[in-house]
């Protein structure tokens, strides 16, 4: 789907999609659109339940001597309190109205209303944003599709202000980023695996991202003995993917980023039930977010030091995978009992998140992992848990994720839960001895490996995959995080 903007006037042709304010109010051109029907908009809205409120949708077939297709009134809610997260929705939403139409061509005409002040080019450029984020779909398996089913808008002009292409630059630049994201995370596991996974990370290098891949060989060098135990049961080979973006000013410490990629995870020898086990597919999404925010970070030139770590291994039972009571010894030097192989997350995390604090020295290190479960039954699908060892990191982390919609919820850290993972035979075991706070026990762990650095963990288990579509996501990958750490960097760290 192509996007175009253009200043605010009626289309000549196709669909139109027009803002409307709660008590039905209409815009300027909403007025002169209903003049132009000979008040066909006024009597559709008096004759329905129609009010303008944010989210309703009313579609009205254009009457005769309009050389339109449609018209789709958009509730925007009350005048003056529009925001970005509004306008996303009111563009995923109409791009999804036209698409269901069969419209190939469509318009949404943004102007406000008496009173009322606006950015029009920030509008149109989110509003743009929420159509190309809806817009997404994974159907490269498909061989058989009904063309009825397939998406037919092939162009979506923005109509407000010609100089909300630039504003939209760096939204399309996240945009990019998502995309590659929500790719990633659909792949299944036999297209997708640590070798090809890091294969799709040294693209990276056409955005100007400097990628370092780490073989087996050279990970072992690296005495990573956490992340290959959980490799060893499979076939294919761990790989360990360094992409540093170098925007901001030389000698600056970087802002750090850790993503867990298993790319399958069976549970090991500790092996998880059939029913459910397709969706682990995705237990790699943490690395690619990681991946896709590099590609943002670059796509939108910004002006910052950032380094990214993705550990990449596929967890399988064989002859040769790690056996629960096994201990091995991290790049750390700590040695782990591991008493469940289905708690290999973590393991692989110990080995990047204490690799990537020593060699990169960063000023703050985030890691983002689909780790637990047990989040899932705490927060459900619309928070992420996060963890944090810095009151400051925690709170920029949680402001980001409130103004994009990727919600964090601050879970506790403490001495507590420290002391059950202490091992009897090694220095720490991967799980504690019963079931309670288990995406706490897993945070805990991972603490152990960040050597002090400001840091943060991100539980992304439950908000990783939607079952259902929502304003700007599609059913299916998420992308979540990606546009959280996006903002994060340009609110905190870019230019600094």
């Amino acid at each position: 789907m192509e996007i175009r903007f253009a200043n605010a006037a009626a289309p000549k042709a196709g669909a139109l999609a027009l803002l409307v304010h709660e008590g039905r109010v209409l815009t300027e051109a909403g007025r002169a659109m209903d003049e132009a029907t000979g008040g066909a908009l006024v009597r559709a809205m008096e004759a329905s339940r129609f009010e303008g409120k944010r989210d309703q949708q009313l579609v009205i077939v254009a009457p005769a001597g309009v050389a339109l297709t449609r018209i789709v009134l958009c509730g925007a809610g009350k005048a003056g309190e529009a925001d970005a997260a509004r306008y996303q929705a009111l563009g995923g939403a109409v791009a999804a109205a036209f698409n269901a139409a069969g419209d190939k061509e469509g318009t949404i005409l943004i102007d406000g209303v008496e009173g009322e002040k606006s950015d029009l080019a920030e509008a149109a450029a989110e509003a743009a944003f929420g159509a190309r984020m809806r817009s997404y779909r994974f159907d490269k398996y498909r061989t058989t599709e009904k063309p009825e089913k397939k998406p037919t808008l092939e162009r979506l002009t923005i109509a407000a202000t010609n100089s909300a292409k630039r504003v939209y630059a760096a939204r399309e630049a996240v945009a990019d980023g998502v995309f590659l994201t929500r790719d990633l995370v659909s792949e299944p596991g036999n297209i997708l695996y640590p070798e090809t996974l890091a294969d799709a990370a040294k693209a990276l290098k056409k955005d100007g991202v400097t990628v370092e891949v780490l073989d087996e060989k050279a990970i072992r060098k690296l005495g990573m003995g956490a992340l290959i135990g959980v490799a060893i049961g499979s076939v294919r080979p761990p790989r360990v993917v360094v992409m540093q973006w170098n925007g901001g000013r030389k000698g600056e410490a970087p802002i750090a980023f850790v993503g867990k990629g298993v790319t399958f995870d069976t549970g090991g020898i500790s092996i998880k039930p059939a029913g459910g086990m397709e969706d682990m597919k995705w237990d790699m999404a943490g690395a690619g977010v990681v991946i896709g925010l590099m590609r943002a970070l670059a796509r939108r030139e910004a002006a910052v030091n950032a380094v990214a770590v993705v550990a990449l291994v596929e967890n399988m039972p064989s002859g040769s995978a790690q056996r629960p009571g096994d201990v091995v010894t991290s790049m750390s030097g700590q040695t782990i009992e591991v008493l469940n192989t289905d708690a290999e997350g973590r393991l692989i995390l110990a080995d990047a998140c204490w690799y990537c604090q020593d060699r990169f020295k960063p000023q703050a290190m985030i890691n983002l992992a689909t780790l637990t479960g047990a989040i899932i039954v705490a927060l459900g699908d619309h928070h992420a848990g996060l963890f944090s060892n810095d009151d400051t990191l925690s709170e920029r982390l949680a402001a980001a994720g409130k103004s994009v919609g990727e919600q964090l919820w601050r879970l506790p850290l403490a001495d507590y839960y420290d002391k059950q993972i202490d091992s009897d035979i090694a220095d720490v075991k991967n799980i504690a001895a019963n079931r309670g706070a288990g995406s706490i026990i897993g945070a805990q762990f991972i603490q152990r490996f960040v050597n002090k650095v400001p840091w943060a963990h991100l539980d992304i288990a439950g908000v990783t995959w939607s079952k259902a579509d929502t304003a700007i996501t599609p059913k299916g990958a998420t992308a979540f995080g990606l546009r959280l750490l996006d903002r994060l960097v340009a609110d905190h760290y870019e230019g600094k």
